[in-house]
């Protein structure tokens, strides 16, 4: 990587973590005889959470860098090993060659349209299209280079300007119009470079934190962008499921996994309501919505994304566990 670059992919993510503040400080690191800005001396010898084989478990990088923790890519890398898991996920440019000394896989690739979040700026607005272009054709370079599948995108807000609270409005017919014809200007790219698409649905009901909803999110509903989807009409192109965002927007899981089943191309988990941990004090029953994945033939990577209130080691063990069935 150039210096430019390295100086990129810095400062998107100090922009990150401008955006999503900070949390409670958390006592993993110790646990794992981690140190902030160091690496682990060698992972503890725990037996792994994930043991059968028939989920592929991911760790999203960004809710470990930039809540309490501060773990860097040699140290999710590790932690991740440690769990059984084979991916780490949605991380800095600069991962990427350490994730693969690890022997794992990033199931999804970021995108990189600093100094915005990723997801505020999308296809459904033209006049984001050529910068978002460029950042999505360079995320997918990235993602054939080291054999990643997946790279995600965003419909982005209905506000003309999220930026701005009194800017013009996209409606949601213009804006599914718009995200075909700004993503059909790189399918072709990818499904020649052989690398996926996969589009978030975010919910917009949850306002009390920057990272648990999305207000004014134009993609806020399962059918909206599976028929996206459906229009773009290319195996390359897929949906996220995120089953915390579509718990809150849509409900009925499992049968939406069923019905969607050959556009779901990712998936993400955390425990609603707060996108906290996989516990007893959330809704979501994760061990049917893995059978359902597995039932309905998803050979695709889960990723944990949800937001460390306490010990992370031990809600990770405890989420993947969970997931692992």
């Amino acid at each position: 990587m150039n210096d430019q670059s390295s100086s990129s992919a810095q400062s998107n993510r100090m922009n990150r973590r401008e955006m999503l503040g900070t949390s409670a400080s958390l006592a993993a690191l110790g646990a794992l005889g981690l140190s902030q800005g160091g690496c682990a001396s060698s992972p503890t010898a725990t037996a792994p959470a994930a043991t059968k084989g028939r989920i592929k478990h991911s760790l999203v990088h960004w809710c470990y860098e930039a809540f309490g923790n501060k773990w860097n890519g040699e140290q999710i890398c590790q932690v991740a090993k440690q769990m059984g898991c084979v991916s780490v996920e949605l991380t800095a440019p600069e991962v990427y060659p350490i994730i693969k000394q690890h022997g794992l896989t990033n199931a999804i690739v970021q995108i990189n349209m600093n100094p915005d979040p990723p997801f505020l700026r999308g296809f459904n607005n033209p006049d984001n299209w050529p910068k978002l272009v460029k950042a999505t054709t360079e995320a997918i370079d990235a993602a054939a280079q080291y054999g990643f599948p997946n790279v995600i995108c965003f419909t982005g807000y209905s506000a003309k300007n999220p930026s701005d609270p009194n800017s013009s409005h996209i409606s949601p017919e213009e804006g599914a119009r718009n995200c075909v014809t700004g993503l059909k200007q790189i399918m072709g790219y990818a499904e020649q470079k052989k690398v996926t698409l996969c589009m978030e649905m975010l919910n917009s009901r949850e306002t009390t934190h920057p990272m648990k909803g999305h207000p004014g999110y134009q993609g806020d509903h399962t059918d909206y962008c599976i028929d996206i989807c459906k229009a773009i009409s290319s195996p390359r192109m897929k949906l996220l499921f995120d089953v915390y965002h579509v718990q809150i927007m849509d409900g009925d899981v499992i049968r939406r996994l069923r019905q969607h089943r050959e556009y779901i191309g990712h998936v993400h988990v955390a425990g609603n309501p707060g996108r906290g941990e996989l516990d007893n004090k959330q809704e979501i029953n994760f061990p049917p919505i893995m059978e359902t994945l597995l039932e309905i033939g998803y050979t695709g990577y889960v990723g944990q994304e949800f937001i460390p209130n306490r010990d992370a080691l031990q809600g990770l063990r405890q989420a993947i566990s969970l997931c692992d069935v």
